[in-house]
């Protein structure tokens, strides 16, 4: 196992993280495929890494796509700065073979223009067991504890889209 000096020094990983709204301004969230079903904490929005060269707005859509299946969206607004979370010590060696110490990801407000019959969780590469449309204010209590922050940051940077 790392020590906390050897994660300390470990890169964030450049990422994308998309909030999608619908018309009627709910969220979308999707239960991670590892998770249990049984697991309240497993919830999270579209989020991916970025690759090199490529611009973050661009990724965010190649993500969708890719967890999703559709990318039938329109950009809303983006963070103003980059938000990171760390890992959890336990997890550095398991996530991406311990390159990062967390990631930092530029996130999207996206609104879904599409029908819910566009979205496909089954993906080439399925992250995703199921997904619903949840409440704005809701998001936090549903991800993981160390995405928490990030969740309220993002909430708060987008809250004017919801009001």
């Amino acid at each position: 196992m790392l020590s906390p000096k050897q994660i300390a020094k470990l890169p964030y990983r450049p990422c994308v993280g998309i909030l999608m709204l619908n018309k009627e301004n709910r969220v979308f969230v999707a239960r991670r495929i590892d998770a249990k079903k049984d697991n309240p904490l497993a919830w999270q929005m579209p989020q991916g890494g970025i690759d090199k060269g490529e611009d973050p707005k661009a990724a965010a859509l190649r993500e969708l796509h890719e967890e999703i299946g559709t990318d039938n969206v329109t950009v809303l607004a983006e963070t103003g700065d980059w938000l990171r979370y760390d890992f959890p010590p336990a997890l550095v060696e398991r996530v991406r073979g311990g390159r990062y110490r967390g990631q930092e990801q530029k996130w999207f407000a996206m609104r879904f223009l599409g029908a819910d019959s566009e979205i496909n969780l089954e993906t080439k590469h399925p992250e995703f067991s199921d997904w619903r449309w949840e409440d704005f204010h809701r998001l936090p209590d549903l991800t993981i504890a160390f995405k928490r922050d990030t969740y309220q940051a993002v909430l708060r940077e987008f809250a004017h889209l919801v009001a």
